[in-house]
């Protein structure tokens, strides 16, 4: 059977993408180019956005289980020590209000297995070749092995990272630079006096070095940042780094440990780039294959799966017959406003951090260490604490502008925003609104004195729930990647089924089809279902 949509890439935008795709009732087919699931982490943070989106698969819970989400970092700046605690902030409107270490070859893990349990295996060993784009299917020519295969399917998804096939059978352009500083990663044995269970941040003249308790083939994971010494595909892992080099990096850092045994290590060319668009036809772009950065603010795997929660839903529903040429153009008008800020973010952020010019150096080297002594007492609040990760988890991304976002100005929470968390009573019960909305599709909020029937015979991808906590005749209408779509003072039917028809929850005014979504794993307080009011 041919899929509706062809996933291109096992990483974590791509396998997100499937997911979010499957369980709104698409067939998904994800093919892999490399042979073996693992492969070294390069990211190594989750925000709570992403734990949010991710959530609404019913994966967050087992991402939790391998992750540390209480993390304390020790900074070590200037010959002070300084501990900051990175969970518990102040952010009440979210069910992960702390940032959370994990490999990204768990989350991976995590989520391949996840597609496992609802029945669409990863194809590894399959390598894309070529795609093209027609005007009712999009093609794909398939390697595996020695034998060639020609697929058909209604849209491809290029999750294929910065080297993207995909991008470059669209002829879509990848504009941006190089930068002059690589980051060196190596999972080691250290010796020393380094607290365990603790991420441990060196800042000094001649960059960053960070040692997670993470590693993948020894105890600790190390990433410095350094001059670049060559050239190789940037944003991969490329060359091994001699331990001598590991070593010195270790030295030149200041930490009381040495280098006691170097399991692997690799270095890592960076480059800043965004593609000049993320759709050509029915040929699509996400996560690195649409923007590519350095990894300041730990944006990559994030930024790449909020893409995902954004255009597997879309790709799922405009598949079955639903939503049309303006649900699609959405993604691209939605997403690469978001990777262009993020771009800007972390070029900033890491020219602070780790570049080699006379001033950040001169910087972290003279500046910082005199205001270290303030650092505990800052990080010790949690409502700034609570702006940085906000900063971090793109809370400021909303999709005001969108051809999706409709409704009343003034109105809370405005079209176009995320669905901020908080307790409402619905049926009898109080529950959490991120739980309450956690089951894949369109989810209908209506005030407590909304007509009655109000939001009725919407068809099986729409549940509509009545809180009876929040007065008012007003609805909230929120897409399956938890932004609100739809937001007015009073509910009128029309124009709740003509915007669900415009984001493809219906067809014409028909019931889309919709797949029972696979076995889900329970979050807490029910977060694998919810019956409609």
């Amino acid at each position: 059977m041919s899929p509706d949509v062809l996933v291109v890439g096992a990483g974590p935008t791509g396998l997100t993408t499937a997911l979010q795709a499957h369980d709104l009732g698409a067939a998904v087919r994800v093919v892999e180019r490399r042979p073996t699931a693992f492969r070294p982490s390069r990211a190594m943070i989750l925000h709570p956005r992403t734990l949010e989106a991710l959530r609404r698969l019913g994966a967050a819970d087992a991402i939790l289980e391998r992750a540390d989400h209480s993390p304390r970092a020790r900074v070590h700046v200037g010959g002070r020590v300084l501990d900051v605690r990175l969970a518990d902030v102040a952010w009440p409107s979210t069910p992960y209000p702390h940032l959370t270490l994990v490999r990204q070859a768990d989350v991976e893990a995590v989520l391949a297995e996840a597609l496992h349990e609802r029945g669409v295996p990863v194809e590894r060993g399959v390598e894309l070749l070529t795609a093209r784009t027609g005007p009712h299917r999009a093609h794909a020519t398939l390697r595996t092995g020695g034998s060639t295969e020609e697929v058909a399917c209604a849209f491809v998804a290029g999750c294929d990272g910065p080297d993207s096939t995909v991008r470059r059978a669209a002829r879509i352009g990848w504009r941006g630079g190089t930068y002059r500083t690589e980051v060196v990663l190596a999972d080691a044995e250290l010796d020393g006096d380094l607290a365990p269970g603790m991420l441990h941040v060196v800042v000094g003249r001649a960059g960053l070095l960070f040692v997670f308790a993470l590693g993948e083939g020894a105890t600790w994971r190390v990433l410095a940042t350094r001059p670049a010494t060559g050239g190789g595909p940037s944003g991969q892992p490329g060359d091994a780094v001699p331990a001598a080099q590991v070593a010195a990096l270790l030295d030149r850092s200041g930490l009381r440990t040495r280098l006691a045994a170097l399991r692997w290590s690799a270095r890592v060319p960076l480059q800043h780039r965004l593609a000049t668009a993320f759709r050509r036809g029915r040929l699509f772009l996400a996560g690195d294959a649409a923007h590519a950065h350095s990894p300041a603010a730990a944006q990559g795997m994030n930024t790449g799966i909020l893409d995902a929660a954004n255009l597997g839903w879309k790709l799922a529903v405009a598949a079955r017959g639903g939503g049309g040429e303006t649900l699609l153009a959405s993604y691209e008008a939605e997403r690469r406003p978001v990777a262009r800020r993020v771009l800007a973010l972390t070029h900033v952020v890491f020219a602070a951090e780790a570049s080699t010019g006379p001033l950040p150096a001169l910087l972290r080297a003279r500046v910082l260490p005199v205001a270290a002594p303030a650092v505990p007492a800052l990080a010790g609040e949690p409502h700034l604490m609570a702006t940085v990760v906000r900063l971090l988890s793109q809370d400021w991304a909303t999709y005001r502008r969108s051809p999706l976002s409709a409704g009343a100005a003034g109105r809370r929470p405005r079209p176009g925003d995320r669905l901020p968390d908080r307790d409402v009573t619905c049926r009898g019960r109080t529950r959490r609104l991120h739980d309450l909305t956690s089951v894949p599709g369109f989810h209908v909020l209506l005030d407590r004195d909304a007509p009655p029937g109000a939001g009725a015979g919407l068809g099986p991808l729409v549940r509509t729930h009545r809180l009876t906590s929040s007065p008012g005749r007003g609805v909230v209408v929120v897409r399956p990647d938890g932004h609100v779509g739809l937001s007015a003072r009073e509910v009128d039917p029309d124009d709740v089924a003509a915007w669900l028809a415009r984001a493809g929850a219906t067809r014409a005014g028909v019931p889309a089809a919709a797949r029972t979504p696979g076995p889900r794993r329970r979050g807490p307080a029910g977060t694998a279902g919810s019956r409609p009011s």
